[in-house]
């Protein structure tokens, strides 16, 4: 009898047991499947709030783009406004220029007779005076004169280059200075002007010393005459001395009748 329910018992139990495991098993097994549930939901919730944190991202950064697509706009209105107004100005401006063109051609066909009349005396002028720098003079009339026919140059900066060359010719009346140069037989000569009054010229070597006469209208020696005078007036427009006294000779001024 014991035995027989000791053996009643002992199955009993097994089974109990046996009971138990299964449903440890099963709890063990829905808990697993809970928790990769819940690992699946975390997953998926950190991928929805990236794509929120990223959709978040490009609506500021779209929101910036419109702001500054708006500031833009406003300072291309602003700048077109004063776009207009520079442009209004520039077509009033060109109005006043073409009635000043239109002025113009009236005032340069009585300025250009003008102009060609000075050029001719400038030439006259240096042809009639003392030949100092003769060449030059000449070469500046020649300018003047091929200036006059130019096409790229203003009639106002044709205007200024005459007065400065009438100018420089009426300087030469003010100041006394030294060069050397050539008499026409080939002598090399330093010359002394004084203002436009009288040319002297005296070789190196002292042999030659003379002056342009206005009257015969050429170079003169004067022997020894004034040689040392001349020198030393050479000296002192050169700076190599202190001024002083020079005697020199001059022409008589000719007297109207």
């Amino acid at each position: 009898m014991p035995t027989k329910y000791m053996r009643k018992y002992l199955i009993l139990g097994v089974a109990l047991i046996c009971g138990i495991f299964a449903a440890t098993l099963v709890q063990a097994q829905s808990l697993t499947s809970s928790i990769q549930t819940q690992t699946k939901i975390n997953s998926d919730a950190k991928r929805s709030q990236q794509k929120i944190d990223n959709l978040a991202d490009q609506t500021q950064n779209l929101l910036s783009e419109f702001r500054q697509v708006v500031n833009e706009t406003n300072g291309l209105k602003v700048y077109n406004a004063q776009l207009e107004k520079v442009v209004n100005d520039q077509r009033r401006a060109r109005a006043s220029i073409n009635e000043q063109m239109d002025g113009l051609e009236s005032t340069e066909r009585g300025v250009t007779p003008l102009m060609i009349d000075m050029v001719d005396m400038f030439g006259k002028i240096v042809e009639s005076d003392v030949p100092f720098r003769i060449e030059s003079r000449r070469e500046r009339v020649s300018r003047l004169k091929e200036m006059l026919d130019r096409a790229d140059i203003t009639i106002s900066e044709k205007y200024r280059r005459i007065m400065e060359n009438y100018q420089a010719e009426l300087e030469y009346g003010r100041t006394t200075a030294t060069y050397t140069g050539q008499l026409e037989d080939g002598t090399v000569v330093d010359f002394l002007r004084i203002g436009r009054t009288v040319l002297f010229y005296q070789s190196s070597d002292l042999k030659r010393t003379g002056w342009y006469n206005k009257q015969t209208r050429s170079f003169e020696d004067l022997g020894g005459n004034y040689a040392m005078e001349i020198k030393e007036g050479l000296a002192i427009a050169n700076n190599e001395k202190a001024p002083a006294l020079v005697v020199l000779p001059v022409t008589a001024p000719e007297t109207s009748r």
